[in-house]
């Protein structure tokens, strides 16, 4: 019988090291804030006078130096993903910084008009060169406007989207979904074009709010109907199956499954579109046709607008009363939006499988 001998020496040991240099956490930082001197010096010291030329330097400086140093500490294989995540930072501060500074500006100029007074009165006797006056009659128009808009564009939004996630087939769900997609990329200008066209001109209808909504439910209805479908089709087929073994029909499986369970993307999506359509102008402007007095009916005559009470009285040249009532006009148009969006975002969470609900 042969024997088997086993060599218990052991393994010689790898002289080379397996665990290359990294930079410390700080790093980045660190390269970011000298980036900034260096930009701010350089720009400073070239008579460069726009802070826009002096930030873009420091991005151009911030990825060079990146890469630089961590080509000569961890290697050329580690420096290019740690380009890449520069890249990634400066396009995030590139879009955070307008929208920030914007925010900002808004804040500061509009909180020094909006108060009680400013939110409580209207706009009729004032002279548009003189102090006083408010958003009240503006804000009842915005409302009354959007409400109707989505009152129009929800149901039928809605209702397409179930018939092309749960019946849609053939030749007409194609083209439904074609014009969707069309009615995406339509201008606002372009609705209210249509708006102006047919329901005024055409059936010889005046201006009023509800012709201003009409255009943005127009507007409104292509978001509802895209969010919609996609949440109806995140349920899980799972569930109609088993509606369907247990003998109910297909139209009460949709009505009492399929929605309840889609129902917070559902609502997230209109609450949303609400917010898309909340600060269009362009088909306001010619709808609406705008009014300095209150007006609390939206079918009869000129009604006001957040949006457009902004441009009217932007529009007064050298007039500074004009021009902080647009600026607390739009901080509280910026706030109604900015709640929208909070509100979506509470009700996704508060639906959320999350959450048990």
């Amino acid at each position: 019988m042969s024997t088997v001998t086993v060599d218990s020496r052991p393994a010689p040991q790898l002289s080379r090291n397996l665990t290359n240099a990294r930079l410390p956490k700080w790093a980045p930082a660190g390269v970011a804030v000298l980036s900034v001197a260096l930009g701010a010096a350089i720009g400073a010291g070239g008579g460069l006078k726009s802070h826009l030329q002096w930030g873009l330097i420091a991005a151009v400086l911030f990825l060079v130096i990146s890469y630089g140093v961590s080509a000569k500490v961890e290697g050329r294989r580690q420096a290019k993903d740690r380009l890449a995540t520069s890249v990634v930072w400066v396009a995030f501060v590139a879009a955070v910084l307008p929208l920030a500074s914007l925010t900002i500006y808004t804040v500061q100029q509009g909180a020094k008009v909006v108060d009680g007074n400013f939110l409580s009165h209207s706009m009729r006797n004032i002279i548009p060169s003189g102090p006083g006056g408010g958003i009240y009659h503006a804000i009842i128009g915005t409302l009354e406007q959007v409400g109707l808009a989505t009152a129009m564009a929800a149901p039928i939004g809605l209702l397409t989207a179930v018939y092309l996630v749960e019946y849609g087939r053939g030749r007409l769900a194609k083209a439904v979904t074609f014009f969707v997609d069309v009615m995406t990329g339509v201008p606002s200008i372009v609705a209210g074009l249509f708006v102006l066209s047919v329901w005024n001109l055409a059936l010889g209808f005046q201006y009023s709010g509800f012709s201003g909504s009409l255009a943005l439910a127009i507007l409104m209805l292509p978001v509802v109907v895209r969010s919609t479908e996609e949440m109806l089709k995140l349920v899980p087929n799972e569930l109609r199956e088993a509606s369907y073994a247990l003998g109910v029909p297909k139209w009460k499986t949709i009505l009492q499954i399929v929605i309840p369970t889609a129902i917070g993307g559902i609502t997230t999506g209109v609450m949303l579109a609400v917010a898309r359509i909340t600060g269009e102008t362009a088909p306001v402007m010619m709808l609406v046709f705008g009014a300095d007095a209150i007006n609390t009916d939206p079918f009869n005559g000129p009604q006001a607008n957040l949006p457009l009470f902004i441009w009217q009285q932007y529009a007064n040249v050298n007039n500074d009363f004009g021009y902080a009532r647009a600026w607390g006009a739009a901080l509280v148009l910026i706030v109604f939006v900015m709640g929208l969006n909070l509100i979506a975002r509470g009700i996704a969470r508060w639906r959320s499988p999350k959450a048990g609900h």
